[in-house]
C-alpha cells in the first residue's frame, strides 16, 4: 500500500505498540475524523540576559533565559493574552534547566504590563521566577525590554535580579520567530476511534521523566478487537525505571471494554484529556497532564483522519508536563512539571520489526521517530520505512511527514539500522541532514510480550531511560556545518520491537 506520493509500501508504526501493517485492507477508510475545530494561535521566541543576586550571597550571577511562548489565540494588543512558556534558564554556577516552563500574561495596553512566571529546577529544588515589564508610553523601549524579577522557593524569596532584552542583537530574530499556527486541540484527538471493526488495536500511552529523581515512567492503555470477531477487551500496564534500582512493571486487565467519548477507561484505569489515574499490582498513579505544545502528526495527517494505512501514530501534544503522584513498592514520586508526552496509535497490530524514539531536546524542541518493517506479504524483506519529525523553534522539519518515508527523490533518503543495544537513523531533506544514535542499556530496558488481534506474538524492549545523540547539519557554501546538536543521558524514551 502506498504512503502518499512515493512507491514504497505502507508500514506500521512502532511507538509503544509498533502498529502493524496487518493482514486486512483498510475497511475503515471512510471513517470520519474525530478531530476538533482548529483555531489560529501565536508563538514566538524570546531571549533575555541579565543578573541575579541570590539571598545570602554578596555577588551577582549572570542569567540567560531562552523561552518559546505559545498562545491558543492570536495575540490581542488591546486586550490580555494568556500564554504558555517553555525553554531553558542558565544561572552562572548555579542552575542550567532545559525544561523550564511557566506562563505569561501579555497585556501591554489593557493592564500596561507583561508578566512572567517561570518555574525551574536548581540543585533538585524548585524555584519560580516572577516579574513583569511595566509598560509606559513615556519610556516605550526601556519599559518593554527590562524585566525586574524575584526568585521564590515555596513562596519564600530566594533572590532578586533584572533581565534585559538585547534590542541590538535580538530584535530581528525576535520578530522573525513569530508564527500564527493553526492549532488542533488535543482533547478530541484522545477520543476512541474504534468503530466495531474486528482485527484492530487502539493504544493510548504516556512516557514521562521525573527531573527531580531521573526516574522514567511508562503507562500503556490498549483496546484489542480480536480478528475472529470475539469480544473486544481492554488491558495495559505501568512501568517505572528508577535511576538506581531495577525496572518494575505490572499489568492490568484484561477487562471488558466500555466505549466512552473522552479516552480510555476500564477497570478503574483512565487516560482522558488532562488526567491519568489507575493501579496495577503495587503501582499506583494519579497524574494531571498539561499540554505544552500543539499536536504532532508523526505519520501523514490524512492517515489519522482517514485510516488508509495499516496504522498511524500521533501525539495530541508534542510535549506535555505532568504533576501528581506515582507510587511503587514503598516509594512515592511527587511529580512537578515533569516533561513527557502522550501518544495514540490506531491500526491492525504490531509491525514485523520497529523502533521508536521520543526525545525532549529542551528549549521547546522535540524529536519523534518511528521506523518499521511491514507484516504484509512481499513487504517483509524491505528495509524499514522511517517517519521522523523534528519540532525546533516552533517549526516542524521535514514539513511533510511523507518526506522521510518516501522522499521527493525516492525511497531511501532516510534509513534506519534497527538493533540493540544501539540503533541509528540517518537522513536528508532539503539542505539539512540528521543523524540519530539511540542506546538502550540492557539494565534500563524492559522486555514485554505483545499479542496482535490475530493472536500472533511480538516482543518489545522499552527503555524510558535511554541515551540519544542527535546531530543536525546544514549545507552551507559547499560543505556540511553543524546547525544543532543534542545529547540526552537517561532522558530519551525509546523502544525496539521484534518477532
Amino acid at each position: 500500500m502506498s504512503t502518499g506520493t512515493g512507491t514504497g509500501a505502507g508500514t506500521g508504526t512502532g511507538a509503544d505498540a509498533g502498529a502493524n501493517a496487518g493482514t486486512g485492507d483498510s475497511a475503515e477508510a471512510g471513517a470520519g475524523t474525530r478531530e476538533g475545530a482548529s483555531t489560529r494561535g501565536t508563538s514566538f521566541g524570546e531571549t533575555m540576559l541579565g543578573t541575579v543576586r541570590l539571598d545570602g550571597e554578596d555577588r551577582t550571577r549572570r542569567v540567560r533565559l531562552d523561552l518559546r511562548v505559545t498562545a491558543d489565540r492570536v495575540m490581542r494588543l488591546l486586550g490580555t493574552t494568556e500564554a504558555r512558556a517553555t525553554g531553558r534558564i542558565r544561572i552562572e554556577g548555579w542552575a542550567d534547566d532545559t525544561h523550564t516552563d511557566g506562563e505569561l500574561e501579555i497585556s501591554p495596553l489593557a493592564r500596561r504590563r507583561i508578566r512572567y512566571r517561570i518555574s525551574f529546577t536548581a540543585g533538585g529544588r524548585r524555584f519560580t521566577l516572577d516579574g513583569w515589564k511595566s509598560v509606559t508610553p513615556r519610556r516605550p523601549v526601556a519599559s518593554m525590554t527590562v524585566l525586574p524579577f524575584t526568585l521564590y522557593e515555596d513562596g519564600t524569596e530566594a533572590g532578586r535580579g533584572t533581565l534585559r532584552f538585547p534590542v541590538t542583537t535580538g530584535l530581528l530574530p525576535f520578530l522573525a520567530s513569530f508564527r500564527f499556527p493553526r492549532h488542533e486541540h488535543a482533547a478530541p484527538l484522545m477520543a476512541p476511534r474504534w468503530n466495531g471493526e474486528p482485527g484492530r488495536t487502539e493504544v493510548w500511552y504516556t512516557t514521562i521523566t521525573d527531573p527531580a529523581t531521573g526516574t522514567g515512567l511508562w503507562l500503556h492503555h490498549e483496546l484489542t478487537a480480536p480478528a475472529d470477531g470475539s469480544e473486544p477487551y481492554a488491558h495495559g500496564w505501568a512501568a517505572v525505571f528508577p535511576k538506581d534500582a531495577p525496572v518494575r512493571h505490572a499489568r492490568f486487565g484484561p477487562g471488558k471494554w466500555t466505549p466512552g467519548e473522552a479516552g480510555f477507561t476500564a477497570d478503574g484505569v483512565a487516560a482522558v484529556p488532562g488526567r491519568l489515574t489507575g493501579a496495577a499490582g503495587t503501582l499506583r498513579w494519579d497524574l494531571a497532564e498539561q499540554a505544552a505544545d500543539a499536536p504532532l502528526f508523526t505519520f501523514p495527517r490524512w492517515s489519522w483522519r482517514r485510516p488508509l494505512l495499516p496504522a498511524a501514530q500521533i501525539l495530541p501534544a508534542a510535549r506535555a508536563t505532568y504533576g501528581g503522584s506515582f507510587s511503587y513498592d514503598d516509594t512515592t514520586l511527587t511529580l512537578a512539571s515533569a516533561p513527557g508526552a502522550s501518544a495514540r496509535i490506531y491500526g491492525h497490530g504490531n509491525a514485523r520489526r520497529w523502533a521508536w524514539l521520543h526525545a525532549d531536546l529542551g528549549g521547546g524542541d522535540v524529536l519523534e521517530i518511528v521506523a518499521a518493517v511491514s507484516m504484509r506479504p512481499g513487504l517483509r524483506r524491505l528495509p524499514p520505512l522511517v517517519f521522523l519529525r523534528l519540532r525546533r523553534g516552533g517549526r516542524t522539519w521535514p514539513r511533510r511527514a511523507e518526506r522521510t518515508a518516501v522522499g521527493w527523490a525516492g525511497p531511501g533518503r532516510f534509513r534506519a539500522a534497527i538493533g540493540l543495544p544501539t540503533w541509528t537513523v540517518t537522513g536528508r531533506a532539503g539542505l539539512r541532514r540528521i543523524r540519530v544514535d539511540v542506546t538502550q542499556p540492557e539494565d534500563r530496558t524492559l522486555a514485554l510480550d505483545y499479542t496482535d488481534p490475530d493472536g500472533s506474538p511480538a516482543v518489545c524492549r522499552n527503555s524510558e531511560r535511554a541515551d540519544a545523540h542527535v546531530l543536525l547539519e546544514r549545507w552551507w557554501f559547499g560543505g556540511w556545518r553543524t546547525e544543532a546538536e543534542w545529547t540526552l543521558n537517561g532522558t530519551a524514551h525509546a523502544e525496539v520491537g521484534t518477532r
